[in-house]
């Protein structure tokens, strides 16, 4: 059993080195995800599967070479669906592989269609210290539409039992829905921070190929908001947020300082991370390389995989300077804080192109931080993608 103490260590600013794990099951799958989740009918073997992971963790460290790990995420899926003694065995085999030290976030993904008390507790005893739960909607008619299992009452029960057993909570929603008014979204925004959270991830909803919401809409049967209607709810959002005292640190994460979520700090910093499951995917520095690595999507061809050849891996490659220097700039601009400068020359071997970043300085799309970080403005957020484009030229 890992240290459950509620002391936090405090962010030093650092990339750090993050394990994350996928845990695919799900009890239904929602109509917009387009995750890595599979619906069972039967038991899922919780102690094969968590036998496999440990398993796939030795590669993993065998890869990583011995590491200070500074944030455990357990994702999915529907993580909450596993019994905690299958949570507590994962986080055992993550301090037998690498060195935990005490007070690091350590966050399990949860739905409050899953949550019993009984369970987080034994979460909460397994060394769990942080949740995420997938809340989406503070309203039922919504709740439906987006196919989820739970209802307000449900969310609200899951969001109490949360802020009593664990340190460190989140909830996400999900906004943009269809019909949606800036004055509603301003009521139920103002509701969810009203219920004592210190972050929250507020996702607008988009139409991903290959989901059911992707068939309707292409079929016309799904009218979604237009570009901009979503501008000016996100902009709301910000506003909002901002004035509430949780301010985006990231495009859709929003926190009292001091409560950012520290393994996803780790991703858009660029930091290391070992992706465990089936599906998951990690970052790992070999000398000035990075190796990136996949993993087996289908749990079940994973599982045989793993118990085959002790891993599930598809995918190892290694990414040279000019990839690593595209992908830090692509995760680094998502932050407030901005990317910087002095890695990204490194890992590039050059400066920004001064005339394209003096179009989007006067443009007002991104600004300096003295010399050493560029960040994107909120008026660049709306447009990051093309900024990040023209910035990697």
């Amino acid at each position: 059993m890992l240290n459950a103490s509620p002391l936090l260590l405090p962010d030093t600013g650092e990339p750090g080195f993050g394990v994350y794990i996928h845990w695919p099951f799900c009890a239904a799958k929602c109509p917009y995800c387009d995750f890595n989740s599979h619906v069972r009918h039967h038991q899922v073997d919780q102690e094969r599967f968590a036998t496999a992971f440990l398993r796939e963790m030795g590669r993993m460290r065998q890869l990583s070479g011995p590491r200070t790990v500074t944030s455990v995420f357990v994702g999915g899926g529907t993580p909450s669906l596993m019994q905690p003694e299958t949570i507590g065995a994962i986080l055992e085999g993550i301090a037998a592989c690498w060195h935990v030290p005490d007070g690091i976030e350590i966050t399990m993904e949860a739905n409050p269609s899953s949550v019993e008390a009984t369970r987080f507790h034994g979460y909460r005893a397994a060394g769990v210290n942080r949740v995420s739960l997938g809340v989406q909607a503070l309203n039922d008619k919504d709740l439906k539409f987006l196919g989820r299992l739970h209802d307000v009452a449900d969310a609200l029960k899951a969001i109490r039992l949360a802020r009593d057993i664990f340190p460190r909570m989140s909830f996400d929603l999900i906004y943009a829905r269809p019909g949606q008014t800036i004055d509603a979204w301003d009521r139920e925004l103002r509701e969810a921070i009203s219920y004592a959270v210190d972050h929250l991830s507020l996702y607008q909803l988009t139409i991903e190929e290959g989901t059911p919401f992707y068939g309707l809409h292409k079929a016309g049967k799904l009218p979604m908001l237009d570009e901009e209607q979503a501008a000016q709810l996100y902009e709301a959002t910000q506003a909002i947020t901002a004035s509430e005292g949780l301010p985006a640190y990231e495009v859709s994460n929003h926190a009292r300082p001091g409560a950012e979520s520290r393994h996803n700090l780790t991703y858009w910093r660029y930091g290391d991370y070992a992706g465990i499951g089936p599906g998951a995917h990690g970052r790992l520095t070999r000398g000035r390389d990075k190796l990136a690595t996949a993993t087996e999507r289908h749990p079940e061809r994973w599982l045989e995989a793993v118990e085959t050849h002790g891993h599930g891996m598809v995918t190892e490659d290694l990414l040279g300077y000019e990839e690593q220097a595209d992908e830090l700039l692509l995760m680094g601009l998502r932050l407030r804080e901005g990317v910087d400068l002095a890695r990204w020359q490194q890992l590039s071997g050059r400066d920004p192109d001064p005339a394209r970043e003096q179009v989007l300085l006067d443009h007002g799309f991104i600004e300096r931080l003295g010399n050493s970080r560029l960040r994107c403005t909120p008026a660049g957020m709306l447009i990051l993608d093309a900024v990040v484009a023209d910035l990697a030229c």
